[in-house]
């Protein structure tokens, strides 16, 4: 009698350890984002690349804090259409707003500004205009110039809308009103 009771009780505790096992490998598997396809570039890169072959600079500036950051990397840059557009598009820049190498664009030198345990770099800060906002996502046209921030997260089906109007010139002609009433969508 006790005998059993001992195999019942050593079952169980093989059965939970299989089951615990299965549960994080399958944890593992599916909470982790695969790889982005986007080719991110790092700001220097960018500017580097746009000496030889003009395009549009697409920024995603984000903290590593940032919940919102993360999701959109999982749900929207994790996305192959989107990924693909913004490679053939746009020289897509990673950018942590809290980076604290210097940067030197344009003759200026911008550096990290600390402030109590934190703090922000100064391009991150001029991209944004200083509103300090993340994620936010930045448009440069073929010159460097701002063509428009836009921050919050932006899911895939928003985000194509946007990413199309700007890459494709769409926004030089064409309202956004009528721009998003006519859109269809490739996802």
């Amino acid at each position: 009698m006790r005998t059993n009771y001992i195999m019942r009780k050593q079952n169980l505790f093989l059965l939970c350890l299989v089951s615990a096992i299965a549960l994080g490998i399958s944890t593992a598997f599916h909470d982790k984002p695969a790889a982005s396809n986007v080719q991110w570039l790092t700001f220097e890169e960018a500017v580097e690349r746009s000496k030889t072959e003009k395009k549009k600079i697409f920024i995603d500036v984000y903290t590593n804090w940032c919940g919102w950051c993360k999701v959109m990397d999982k749900n929207t840059f994790n996305n192959p259409k989107i990924a693909e557009y913004l490679n053939e598009n746009f020289y897509p820049v990673k950018f942590n707003a809290e980076q604290r190498e210097e940067i030197v664009f344009r003759d200026h030198t911008f550096k990290f500004i600390s402030s109590g345990g934190r703090g922000v770099h100064e391009l991150a800060a001029s991209l944004l205009n200083n509103k300090l906002s993340y994620p936010t996502v930045v448009f440069l046209d073929e010159d460097f110039n701002m063509i428009q921030p836009l921050p919050g997260y932006q899911k895939p089906q928003q985000f194509e809308k946007i990413v199309k109007f700007i890459g494709g010139d769409h926004f030089r002609s064409t309202s956004w009103k009528d721009w998003e009433q006519n859109f269809e969508s490739q996802l």
